[in-house]
C-alpha cells in the first residue's frame, strides 16, 4: 500500500500508451494517496512526545489539520456529486452557477469549501443548499458526522485548557480545605497563616523539587542529581569535615531536600529527635522558649547545621529552629546517620565525634546553658585528652601504675567508639523513687558513657557522684546484673 500510494499512475499510463490518463478510474486510483495520511498521524504522535516542541501548540495544529482535512474532503465529495449529476442545473452549485463545469475548477472549490465550513459550523445561511436527493442524502450523513467531529475538537481543546490550569485548581482546592479545617477546629490565626504559607510554597517550588518525577528515575540517576546539587554543601558541613569520599557519596544518596517559608518552625523544642538539617539557602533562628517569652540565641546561614545536637545525644531537641526567610534545607534521618557511623571503620565514627565535640566547645554560653549535661561532657572530654597526653609522655614500664579510674573510663569509651556510637546513660546517687521517697543525693543525675562492666560502672559512679554504691537499679526498682541489658538514655540508680 505504501508503494501503491506513491506511484505516478497517470504518468505511467501515458508512458506506456502515449495517451493522457483521464476519467473516473484514474480519480479513484488517486485516492490511494490518502493511505499516506497514517504517516501524518504517526508524525504528530512523535511530535507530541518530543520534548523539543510545545505540546499545546502541536495539539492545536493537529486539531486544525484534522478540521481542514474533513472540510476539504466533504467539499470535494459534494462537488463530485454535482459534477456527475445528469442535470447540472438541478444541483446545489448549478442553481447558482449554471455553467460551473466550464468555469475554473477553483471557482467550484471555493463554493465547495464555503458550503462545507457553513455546514460544519451549523450557521446555514441557506444560499447554498441541497437540491436533488443525492445531495440531501450526503448532507444528512455529513451533518451527523459533524456532531462527532465537533465533540472531538471541543473536547480536546477543553482538555488542553483545563490541563494548563490544573495546578492552580489543585492549589485553590487545598487552600479551601485548610481554611475549612482551621475554622472547624478554631485554630489560631498564626497556625492558619503557617499552614497557608506552607501550602503555597509547596506549589511554588513544585517545579524545583519534582518529587514525583524523581521517584520514577533509577537510583543511580537520583544519586547523580543529589551529588550535583548538594555534595558541596555536605562537604562544607562541620560534622563531615575530613569525611572519606565513599561515605560522602552514601550520605548524599540518602538525603532529601525541602523548602520552608519564612517564620516556619523546622524543629520544635523538646520534640523527639528524628532528623537533623543542613541549610542550603536562606537562614534560620535558634530560639529558646522562656515560659511565655522566647529568646533568639543564634542565627544560622547557608552551610550551617540544625538539630544535630538532639540526634547525636539522643535527647529531646534543646532549641526551636525557625526560618527567617524562604529556606532550602537538606534533611538527614536519625537512623540513616546512626547506621553510617556504626560502620566497621572506627576512624569515621571518631572523626564525627571529634568534629562534634570541637563544635560544642565553640558554642556561646547561652547555647551551652540550654543543652542538658553539656558541661559535664565537655569537662570529661578535656580530662580524657589530658590523661592521654600524660600517658603518652610516661615510660612504658610505669604505665601500670599511672592508670586510674579515669583512664579505664577512657579506654572503655574508646572501645565502645570502635564499635560505633557509644551508649549514654544517666546515673543517680540514690535509690529509685519507688524505693526512696526522699530527695537526698543527686536529683538531676550525670550523663556518662556506659563502660563494659558493672565494676567499672561502680568506679565511674564513685568518681562522678562522690560516693560508692553497691547496688544498681532501674527506675522501676529492677536490679541490674548484666551491663549489656542496658539501653541508650536509661536512668540508673546507684546506692
Amino acid at each position: 500500500m505504501d508503494v501503491a500510494s506513491t506511484l505516478p499512475i497517470q504518468f505511467i499510463y501515458k508512458t506506456i500508451t502515449g495517451n493522457i490518463g483521464r476519467g473516473q478510474a484514474f480519480g479513484f486510483l488517486n485516492l490511494l494517496r490518502l493511505w499516506r495520511l497514517r504517516r501524518v498521524a504517526e508524525l504528530f504522535k512523535r511530535l507530541e512526545k518530543d520534548p523539543h516542541f510545545n505540546y499545546f501548540l502541536i495539539r492545536v495544529i493537529k486539531l486544525l489539520c484534522v478540521t481542514i482535512f474533513w472540510i476539504h474532503l466533504a467539499g470535494c465529495i459534494l462537488y463530485w456529486i454535482a459534477f456527475h449529476y445528469p442535470r447540472p442545473t438541478e444541483t446545489w452549485i448549478g442553481s447558482q452557477v449554471e455553467d460551473f463545469k466550464e468555469r475554473s475548477i477553483w471557482l467550484g472549490y471555493t463554493y465547495s469549501m464555503y458550503w462545507s465550513i457553513v455546514t460544519l459550523t451549523t450557521v446555514g445561511y441557506g444560499d447554498l443548499h441541497a437540491v436533488n436527493s443525492r445531495e440531501k442524502t450526503f448532507n444528512m450523513f455529513y451533518m451527523l458526522f459533524n456532531i462527532g467531529l465537533t465533540a472531538y475538537i471541543i473536547g480536546n481543546m477543553t482538555n488542553l485548557v483545563v490541563h494548563g490550569a490544573l495546578r492552580t485548581f489543585s492549589m485553590r482546592s487545598a487552600i479551601n480545605q485548610i481554611l475549612r479545617y482551621t475554622s472547624k477546629n478554631r485554630l489560631p490565626d498564626t497556625m492558619r497563616e503557617q499552614m497557608l504559607a506552607h501550602m503555597q510554597l509547596k506549589f511554588k517550588t513544585a517545579e524545583l523539587r519534582q518529587e514525583e518525577v524523581l521517584q520514577d528515575l533509577p537510583k543511580a540517576i537520583r544519586s547523580s542529581i543529589n551529588q550535583h546539587l548538594f555534595r558541596s554543601v555536605i562537604v562544607e558541613a562541620y560534622l563531615f569535615k575530613g569525611f572519606p569520599n565513599g561515605l560522602i557519596v552514601q550520605l548524599v544518596s540518602q538525603i532529601q531536600a525541602e523548602y520552608f517559608p519564612p517564620k516556619m518552625e523546622i524543629i520544635l523544642q523538646n520534640e523527639i529527635p528524628t532528623d537533623f538539617y543542613i541549610i542550603v539557602s536562606g537562614g534560620v533562628d535558634i530560639v529558646a522558649s522562656k515560659g511565655v517569652s522566647e529568646q533568639v540565641l543564634a542565627k544560622l546561614g547557608p552551610g550551617s547545621m540544625a538539630g544535630e545536637i538532639g540526634v547525636v545525644f539522643n535527647i529531646p531537641q534543646p532549641f526551636t529552629v525557625r526560618t527567617r526567610r524562604l529556606s532550602q534545607v537538606i534533611r538527614i534521618g536519625h537512623h540513616k546517620f546512626k547506621e553510617m557511623v556504626q560502620s566497621d571503620n572506627d576512624v569515621d565514627a571518631k572523626m564525627i565525634i571529634t568534629n562534634f565535640m570541637n563544635y560544642l566547645k565553640g558554642l556561646n554560653d547561652e547555647l551551652k546553658k540550654e543543652i542538658p549535661f553539656l558541661r559535664d561532657l565537655l569537662a570529661d572530654a578535656d580530662a580524657q585528652v589530658q590523661e592521654t597526653v600524660q600517658t603518652e609522655e610516661t615510660p612504658q614500664s610505669n604505665n601500670e601504675e599511672i592508670v586510674t579510674v579515669s583512664r579505664d573510663e577512657y579506654e572503655q569509651k574508646e572501645e565502645r567508639r570502635s564499635e560505633g556510637v557509644p551508649k549514654r546513660v544517666i546515673i543517680h546517687g540514690k535509690a529509685p523513687p519507688n524505693q526512696d521517697n526522699n530527695n537526698n543525693g543527686d536529683s538531676n543525675g550525670r550523663l556518662i558513657i556506659l563502660p563494659d562492666s558493672i565494676q567499672l560502672l561502680f568506679d565511674l559512679a564513685e568518681k562522678k557522684l562522690g560516693k560508692r554504691g553497691s547496688t544498681i537499679a532501674m527506675a522501676d526498682g529492677a536490679h541490674v546484673e548484666q551491663i549489656d541489658a542496658l539501653r541508650e538514655n536509661d536512668h540508673l540508680y546507684i546506692f
